[in-house]
């Protein structure tokens, strides 16, 4: 199933204080157009700039997540990025009156539930996986950091996190889909060490930190109250009822879940990684993972999608065909020289791979310029349809009896000459449900993995003959 761009139906406001700065901030997440991805405005600067969330524009990684351009800045992204990616919105513009992204409570929930509140719109554009098709490592030996992504169908996330703290211990979460995000994965806060505290305080961040926005993880009990006072009027806190009782959470705040903390770096993954610019299909194991190394490693990611594009896609020629030409002839009712599938080597519930050999041998060549032939366009759109029709024959009970009728065909593009001796392979991908026998199919044409014609078709299925 061909699965569509979406943004948001209505704009959505919210406001809350930024962690860092400790400002008020005000911001509102709009639609946007298609192929637009997450910009950031600066509704508070000149000439209200735009920032693109990308991960080539990430200027720190200290704590949060920072983008620039041009200048202008936005820190801690990482949540509200998240949030979208987990409603599965492509496209939405942020605007924002100040630098800092409002930590809410600590959480992307804030920003899911505003989203959700708004809606979701689909918009009328093909959704662009990144598909990975390798094993991709990367580590960082001095800072303890691993992360290895491997090809998937889906958009997994495991996580391991061990601070060498009795607090945390090793924990680890998992994400099996992003179907999963939103009731699972959303609702965890970030979290900080006490002992962390005075250094982040003395550096003049966490001016907007409270016990409302973050747990506060306890590893050591030889705190004295006086201490914690201290504490408490360094980050101009003094009105918290500060104390320890035990190794664990700050003032006895409970866990949403025991591993809270691991599951809160499983969020900051999607909202890093969502910087790359595309959805990914891919299982991502990180292991001690933190902002510096989720943008290090969507970097990684970032020049793998270029590789592929590069590279092209290939198929499986080789292996069993599910129809050869003999069964191709018992479904489709054409005959040489107007038969252009040799056979179909992929059958699945929504898609289907068929490949035509061309060779100087076929009657076209002889009046398709002579001396300089090529292999017209419009029999490569024939050939992809025939395709598709053997993918809608497949469907019904004796196909022999049915004929596949061509309704439209829309949005043909041709990248590069076909010539004797290439083989096209067709890859045809359902766009919606079948319906009153109705087949509406996207389709590609590949020669040495590369695209060199595409359409999108529509098509009915008539049963028209008896036995």
């Amino acid at each position: 199933m061909i699965e569509k761009q979406c943004t948001i139906k209505l704009p959505v406001q919210l406001s809350g204080i930024g962690l860092h700065s400790g400002e008020m901030v005000n911001l509102e997440i709009c639609p946007a157009p298609v192929n637009h991805g997450y910009k950031f405005q600066r509704i508070d600067l000149p000439e209200q700039p735009l920032i693109l969330a990308d991960v080539d524009l990430v200027v720190s990684t200290e704590r949060g997540t920072t983008l620039e351009f041009n200048g202008a800045r936005v820190h801690t992204t990482e949540h509200i990025l998240a949030a979208l990616y987990g409603c599965q919105v492509d496209n939405a513009l942020i605007k924002i009156n100040g630098s800092e992204i409002p930590i809410m409570d600590g959480s992307s929930k804030p920003f899911v539930d505003a989203i959700i509140s708004s809606g979701i719109q689909e918009q009328d554009a093909k959704r662009e996986y990144f598909e990975l098709t390798e094993n991709i490592p990367w580590e960082d030996t001095e800072k303890g950091i691993e992360f290895l992504a491997i090809p998937d169908a889906n958009y997994r996330i495991t996580v391991m996190v061990d601070y060498n703290s009795p607090v945390l211990g090793t924990q680890h979460a998992s994400m099996y889909n992003i179907r999963e995000f939103n009731n699972e994965i959303s609702r965890c806060r970030t979290f900080v060490f006490l002992r962390e505290l005075e250094y982040l305080a003395k550096n003049n961040l966490i001016k907007g930190g409270d016990l409302e926005n973050a747990i506060v993880l306890v590893d050591r009990t030889d705190s004295t109250a006086e201490e914690l006072k201290t504490l408490s009027k360094l980050l101009g806190k003094e009105h918290l009822d500060v104390s320890i009782t035990s190794i664990g959470v700050l003032n006895s705040c409970s866990l949403l879940y025991e591993n809270e903390p691991a599951r809160h770096k499983l969020l900051d993954i999607v909202g890093d990684l969502a910087l790359i610019g595309r959805p990914i299909k891919a299982h991502i194991l990180a292991a001690r993972p933190g902002h510096f190394g989720n943008v290090s490693f969507a970097k990684v990611l970032r020049d793998q999608i270029k590789k592929q594009q590069d590279t092209g896609k290939y198929f499986n020629l080789t292996k069993e065909p599910v129809y050869n030409i003999n069964d191709i002839e018992k479904m489709l009712p054409h005959r040489y020289p107007f038969l252009m599938v040799d056979k179909v080597i992929e059958l699945t519930e929504n898609s289907i791979v068929g490949l035509k050999n061309i060779t100087v041998n076929e009657p076209i060549f002889t009046g398709h310029f002579p001396g300089n032939p090529v292999f017209p366009g419009v029999l490569q759109v024939e050939a992809m349809a025939q395709v598709g029709g053997i993918f809608a024959l497949s469907k019904v009970e004796d196909p022999h009896l049915y004929s596949t009728y061509f309704m439209k065909i829309d949005k043909v593009r041709f990248k590069q000459k076909v010539l004797p001796g290439d083989t096209i392979v067709f890859e045809l991908i359902l766009m919606s449900p079948i319906r009153r026998g109705l087949v509406e199919m996207v389709g590609r044409g590949y020669v040495n993995g590369k695209v060199v014609v595409e359409a999108e078709m529509l098509a009915q299925i008539l049963k028209d003959k008896e036995e």
